[in-house]
C-alpha cells in the first residue's frame, strides 16, 4: 500500500461573487491537477517531481492566477513568481518578476538545482532562463520559456 498524500490549492479564498459555474469550472481544474499528482506519485515518481508536475498543470491553464493565467500589474505587465523546495535536501529554489516564463516552477527548480542560488528576481532571473536555454537542450527550454 502506497504511503503518500497529495493536497493541492487553487488561490487564497473563494471571490464571493464567482457565478456557480465558474467554481465548478475551478473545481474540474483542481481534480485535473491532483490527478496528474496521483498518477505520478502512483507511477513511483519523486515528489519534488511531482510538486514540479502539478505546478505547472496550474501555472499551464488560464483560469487560475498563475503562469497563464497570471493577472496584469498596474502598467499591464505580467510579473510572475514561484518557489520550490526539497526538505530533504533542505534546497529551494525561487524567482520572481520573471515575464518571458511559460513555467515559473519549473525556473525555480533550475536555481536550486543548476545554480549556487536560492533566490533570483526580475532582470537576474530573466538572464538565468535564456542561459539555461543553451545548457539544457530544446526539451528543458520547453518547460521554461513562452513557446
Amino acid at each position: 500500500m502506497a504511503r503518500w498524500a497529495i493536497a493541492i490549492h487553487g488561490g487564497a479564498g473563494v471571490d464571493p461573487n464567482l457565478p456557480e459555474h465558474r467554481q465548478e469550472e475551478a473545481k474540474r481544474v483542481l481534480a485535473r491537477c491532483l490527478q496528474v499528482g496521483v498518477d505520478a506519485l502512483r507511477s513511483g515518481a519523486a515528489a519534488l517531481d511531482v510538486v514540479e508536475a502539478v505546478v505547472r498543470e496550474l501555472e499551464s491553464d488560464p483560469f487560475f492566477n498563475s503562469g497563464r493565467g497570471s493577472a496584469l500589474t498596474r502598467l499591464g505587465t505580467v510579473e510572475m513568481e514561484a518557489s520550490i523546495m526539497d526538505g530533504r535536501g533542505r534546497r529551494c529554489g525561487a524567482v520572481s518578476g520573471v515575464s518571458t516564463v511559460k513555467n515559473p516552477v519549473s525556473l525555480a527548480r533550475l536555481v536550486m538545482d543548476k545554480s549556487p542560488h536560492s533566490y533570483l528576481a526580475f532582470d537576474g532571473a530573466e538572464q538565468f532562463a535564456r542561459d539555461q536555454s543553451g545548457v539544457l537542450g530544446s526539451w528543458a527550454a520547453s518547460r521554461v520559456f513562452v513557446g
